[in-house]
């Protein structure tokens, strides 16, 4: 029974926001409440609510501070030469656009932090989809896709979750799965190209005829050449001059910009990556002191620097609302025994042939299991018995290991994931049409990194 309410329950919730019947936040706190009721547990819904709070608390509290820690840097300027660097690159062709936001979220995310890079990410790319009349939804799909490939990394979290669940080396779960990765972020780079293409199609081919950098603002002056079917409107859009919401996050005498410690947040920020990498300090607080000390030092003047916690207060309340609210979800499916139950009832249905190929199930199974649960749960709850059972038929932990990393393109996209929520409130992009547009990729992508391991005999 539980097994069933767990799955109806999260089918409940997945529908609910594609339809947009319910706000996430909404959804997320009533249909775990209503189904912990219907098991019969609803006395208990308080402290399943506090155990799951707990334990995404640290989580907030980083994206909190995150979020102005990264706000601060994009005010200051830190990430302008970044930004000129795409744009150089990426013109007003939606096909590089498109294929510029995969190679930034790609690179970015070799920090391993998934709220870091689609902070960046979407600073830098929003405005051009803005003013071209981009898709958003394509913006959010292909940085979540990229980042998910790249979140395998050794510091990224997945790999040192599944090394630390089986007691083997994180190298010899990642090095190996290079190859596959690679050829999973080639995929999603052909993609990119392909969806590209597809907005080209739809707005027409545009190229910019130049770049006018004024005193108060960017222009973004383009010609449609060869403008297809309906793409008049953004030919037209993209000469009327000045971008009034498009790009004046690149406006180079804009008050909040500090050239002359550039280089001060510059080493600031690689400090800060480094500590968070080599774990010198749990990370909530090392972007809770970045963030007061890039405060302290960029803005001086207790009024200004009200200003930019102000500025960026609409996002800390948005993500940090999702977080808490996300809590309750996950607190509800731990604390009821749903999850548990789910994992047995997967693991148990595996038929007896299928032994010898434990490394190709487990990899079928990281997709829907880490979109559905938590990474904690997935590798520390269920790749264990996994584990076991390819044992018994001469399967090796690492196989198990590495196959079990393949589900992360699609994990990146999980309500449960509150990086997420950093990714679509910053785009202003609804959660539903974000999950629509992604999943189907998204698990083809999942797919690709575990038939290249498959391939190249990796598992």
């Amino acid at each position: 029974m539980l097994t069933i309410l767990g799955f109806a329950m999260i089918a409940t919730f997945l529908v609910l926001i594609m339809l947009k019947k319910m706000s996430p936040i909404a959804a997320l706190v009533l249909v775990p409440a209503l189904f912990c009721v219907f098991v019969g547990k609803g006395g208990k819904l308080g402290d399943y609510v506090i155990d799951g709070v707990t334990s995404l608390a640290p989580t907030a509290a980083m994206l909190m501070f995150a979020i102005v820690y990264f706000g601060v840097m994009i005010d200051v300027g830190l990430f302008d030469p970044v930004v000129r660097g795409i744009l150089k690159f990426c013109k007003a062709d939606p096909l590089r656009i498109v294929v510029g936001t995969a190679v930034l979220a790609a690179i970015v995310s070799l920090d391993g932090d998934g709220s870091t890079t689609f902070m960046i990410t979407v600073s830098a790319m929003y405005p051009l989809y803005k003013r071209l009349k981009m898709s958003l939804v394509v913006m959010t799909g292909v940085a979540a896709m990229a980042n998910g490939v790249m979140n395998t990394l050794p510091w990224g979290g997945p790999t040192a979750r599944a090394a630390t669940a089986l007691k083997v080396d994180a190298s010899d779960i990642f090095v190996p799965m290079i190859p596959a990765l690679a050829m999973g972020l080639l995929f999603v780079l052909v993609l990119a190209y392909v969806l590209g293409r597809r907005e080209r199609r739809r707005l027409g081919v545009l190229t910019l005829d130049e770049v006018l950098v004024e005193e108060s603002e960017t222009v973004l002056v383009g010609a449609a050449s060869g403008v297809k079917a309906g793409g008049s409107g953004a030919g037209a859009d993209l000469a009327e001059g000045p971008a009034e919401d498009g790009l004046q996050g690149l406006d180079p005498h804009r008050p909040t910009l500090r050239p002359k410690l550039y280089w001060f947040n510059a080493l600031l920020t690689v400090v800060l990556l480094t500590a968070m990498i080599m774990e010198w300090l749990p990370i909530p607080v090392l972007f809770l002191l970045g963030a007061a000390l890039a405060l302290t030092v960029n803005f001086p003047h207790m009024p200004d620097q009200k200003a930019r916690i102000a500025a960026h207060a609409e996002n800390v309340l948005n993500v940090s609302g999702m977080v808490f609210a996300a809590a309750v979800f996950t607190g509800v499916l731990q604390g009821t025994g749903m999850v548990d139950h789910m994992a047995k009832w997967l693991v148990g249905n595996i038929p007896d042939g299928m032994g010898p190929h434990m490394a190709l199930v487990t990899g079928v199974l990281s997709i829907p299991l880490t979109y559905f649960m938590s990474n904690d749960g997935f590798y520390f709850g269920v790749l264990p018995v996994l584990a076991e059972a390819g044992h018994a038929h001469g399967v090796s932990s690492l196989e198990i290991a590495r196959a079990s990393i393949a589900g992360q393109p699609l994990h990146m996209s999980s309500p449960l994931v509150p990086a997420v929520y950093v990714l679509v409130g910053m785009a202003k992009v609804e959660f539903g049409d974000h999950t629509r547009f992604v999943v189907k990729w998204a698990a083809l992508t999942s797919l690709v990194v575990l038939g290249s391991a498959l391939l190249f005999g990796i598992v």
